[in-house]
Order: C-alpha cells, then sequence, then structure tokens
C-alpha cells in the first residue's frame, strides 16, 4: 500500500495555481490574492492631527501665558491654507491637516479660550507633538498584501486605505461532487430498510465552501456502470472530480470499474490509512479525480489530508495540515502499517487543556463521533506501544475546517 505523503504527492502533482479574476472589494472576503498589492497614495497623504485642539508653532509655546490669536478651523477634509505667524494658532480637530507652518498639536484640554478669537495653552509642546505625519502608516509603492494572502477583514480594509477598490485574486475552483451507492436516498426522503441518507456531498460541499471553493453536486448514482459513466462525463470542465463510495472491492463497487471504461489513468486506488484505505485517483483526460471511500468519516478524513491540499495548491496557498502537540490522556497498543487519523477529545482540567484521549470506539460510520470530536490525532505506522503522557500528534478540527490558512 502506498504510504500517505507519497500518496497525498501524487494527487498535488497535476495541480497548478488557477488564473486570475478581478472582484471588487465587496466580493474579496475570503479570496486568495494572485498578485502583490501596493499602495497608491501616501498615508496619511499629509500630516495630520491626531487630536483635537489647536495647531501652532511649537517654539512659540515656549513664551508661557502668551495670548495666540485663532486664525481658523482645520477640520477632517477641509484644509486651513493660510500660513500661521508668529503666535497663530488654527482650531483643528482628529484627522484635520496642519495648515502650513504649523509644527505642533496643543490639546484642546490644555487651551483656555478667552473669548473672540484669543487662546492661552497650559504648557509648552515640542515639534511633532500629537501630529500625524504624512506616510506615518505606509508610504506610496509599499507593497501591503502579497500574493497568496487570504483576504479578511483586515486585508480588505487595509486594501482599501492602499487606494484600491477592485483587486486581483484566484478563480474559485470548481469541484465536482458524486455520490454512488443503491442504497443512499436524499436527506428528507424517506429511507427503506436498509437504506441510508446520503450525507456526504453535503458534507463535502460544506466544507469546500468554508475553504473557499465552488461546490457542484452531481447527485446520487446508483451502482450502475452506465449511469455512473454518464455522470462522469458530466463533469468535464470542472477542476476536479471527487466521488464517495464504490471505490472498495465489492461487486457493487464500480468507480474504478466506470473511470477504466471511459479511459481513466489510475494512479493508486490503496493507501496505508486509516480511515481511507481505498482512496482511489486517476486523470479523466485532463479532470483530476479522487475516490473517496462511502463511509462518513473515511470521507472526511480523506478530504482534509487530500482535498484540502489540492485546493490550497489550486489557490496559491502554502499546503498542508498545521500539527500541534499533546499529552496522551491513556495508553495505546503499537500501531500497524496504516497511518492513523482517529477521533480525539481535549481532556481538561481547570479549564486548561491537560491532555488528549482516544474515542474509544474509531469506526469510520460514526459521525456522531466525528461531529464531537475536537482533533484528529495522527499515528505513524508501525508506532511502538505509548505510555499515557506520551507525546502525540494533533489536528484541531475547527481550526482545519474553518479556513485554508
Amino acid at each position: 500500500m502506498l504510504a500517505v505523503a507519497e500518496a497525498q504527492a501524487r494527487v498535488l502533482a497535476p495541480f497548478a495555481p488557477l488564473p486570475a479574476e478581478w472582484v471588487t472589494l465587496r466580493e474579496a472576503l475570503g479570496r486568495v490574492l494572485a498578485e502583490d498589492l501596493a499602495a497608491r497614495r501616501d498615508q496619511p497623504p499629509v500630516a495630520v492631527s491626531a487630536m483635537d485642539g489647536y495647531a501652532v508653532r511649537a517654539a512659540d509655546t515656549a513664551e508661557n501665558g502668551r495670548t495666540f490669536r485663532v486664525v481658523g478651523e482645520a477640520p477632517a477634509g477641509r484644509d486651513l491654507l493660510r500660513e500661521l505667524g508668529a503666535f497663530e494658532a488654527a482650531r483643528i480637530f482628529t484627522g484635520g491637516a496642519l495648515p502650513p507652518g504649523a509644527d505642533a498639536i496643543v490639546i484642546q484640554e490644555n487651551a483656555e479660550r478667552s473669548g473672540g478669537d484669543a487662546v492661552r495653552f497650559a504648557a509648552a509642546v515640542e515639534p511633532g507633538t500629537f501630529v500625524r505625519p504624512a506616510g506615518l502608516d505606509f508610504a506610496r509603492g509599499w507593497v501591503g498584501l502579497r500574493a497568496g494572502t487570504l483576504l479578511d477583514a483586515r486585508g480588505i480594509g487595509l486594501a482599501a486605505s492602499m487606494g484600491h477598490f477592485w483587486v486581483p485574486v484566484r478563480r474559485r475552483p470548481r469541484i465536482g461532487l458524486l455520490a454512488t451507492g443503491n442504497e443512499l436516498r436524499l436527506p428528507g426522503e424517506t429511507p427503506e430498510g436498509s437504506q441510508i441518507v446520503g450525507s456526504n456531498s453535503l458534507l463535502l460541499a460544506a466544507m469546500l465552501t468554508g475553504w473557499g471553493a465552488v461546490p457542484v453536486d452531481l447527485g446520487i448514482c446508483p451502482d450502475e456502470g452506465a449511469a455512473l459513466v454518464g455522470r462522469l462525463r458530466a463533469a468535464a470542465g470542472l477542476d476536479l472530480l471527487v466521488t464517495s463510495g464504490g471505490a472498495s472491492v465489492g461487486d457493487h463497487d464500480l468507480v474504478r470499474a466506470a473511470l477504466g471504461q471511459e479511459g481513466v489513468a489510475l494512479d493508486f486506488w490503496k493507501i496505508a490509512m486509516r480511515p481511507g484505505k481505498p482512496l482511489l485517483f486517476g486523470r479523466l483526460g485532463a479532470l483530476p479525480v479522487l475516490g473517496f471511500p462511502g463511509n462518513p468519516v473515511s470521507t472526511a478524513v480523506c478530504a482534509l489530508i487530500f482535498l484540502r491540499a489540492a485546493l490550497q495548491r489550486l489557490l496559491g496557498l502554502p499546503e498542508g495540515l498545521r500539527h500541534q502537540q499533546a499529552r496522551l490522556a491513556h495508553g495505546w497498543p503499537a500501531n500497524d502499517q496504516r497511518q492513523d487519523h482517529l477521533r480525539g477529545f481535549w481532556v481538561r482540567e481547570g479549564g486548561e487543556r491537560r491532555g488528549v484521549r482516544t474515542a474509544e470506539r474509531q469506526d469510520s460510520s460514526m459521525q456522531a463521533t466525528l461531529a464531537a470530536a475536537d482533533v484528529l490525532v495522527v499515528r505513524p505506522p508501525f508506532d511502538p506501544p505509548r505510555a499515557p503522557g506520551h507525546p502525540a500528534s494533533t489536528i484541531d478540527l475547527r481550526e482545519a475546517l474553518d479556513s485554508l490558512r
């Protein structure tokens, strides 16, 4: 069986970053920048006041108790172009541009307006006091956002401040989802006998949407070769096709056969991983095809390990999942030749994490355990027996599902 790392490398091989498209900042949340973004102007563009008060020439304030003449106002967005002379001041507000000649601000709490246009100041100020110089935040030409940045609210705000409204982002990957199995029924239908509700496509669609892709639901296909071939042909033009079910070795697991009939170049279909051993990967012409097992936990784990990395490459993001070390709350026996991804839970004392325990049953059909789990505990092949307290590698599920970062 193929090692997980080798299988992931083969899956990623045909993918490259998607081309750019231009969207407005209102549409850019969660999108990935395709090019560097540089500031189009200084911010602030001129020296401005950081406080409400009076713009003055700092040197004039050294003469304690001297009366200044107020010669105008400088609110934000309305410049006072008159140059200040000796012992002159301008009423100014936060964000207002300093008039020519001014080099400091006396805050209004330290000013006493004695009526008319006269004002006195309680203390002297130094040049630059409460002044935001031009370019304090950034200068024109500064590259504030790099290609590969996943835009959040902060990035969108920065892009706007830099003078951008349209930004180049990677096109969203379009991922086909095809569930197979005679036993599957749509949510809302009433299953009969041993039939079950097909949840894999909805699970995967939710994961893809959270990761910035566009899921394309190709429905549920019965275990019939001709029907499956038709669905495969309907996936033409997508960036990736993901099937669930039909990838194992049973008489009704027909995905491999249908792919072969359509001329798919099958790369592999079995890996040293649990859950997810019967994973297949191939290409239908230019279309990469990932075949996940039918059990929902297997599908979810395979999506986290393989589908998430493929999307990262398509969007030009660094690939991989963040692993954190945690202490085992219990021991476990030696592992076999497969890499384990065990559903686990934080053990807490006084609100702090003290370790991790794995679910007693790790059956790949148990969605309730997956939904409640905090982490996947990753155990390498042939790992020897471990005692309580041994460090283990974990993947935070909420973090991994939240975004591609």
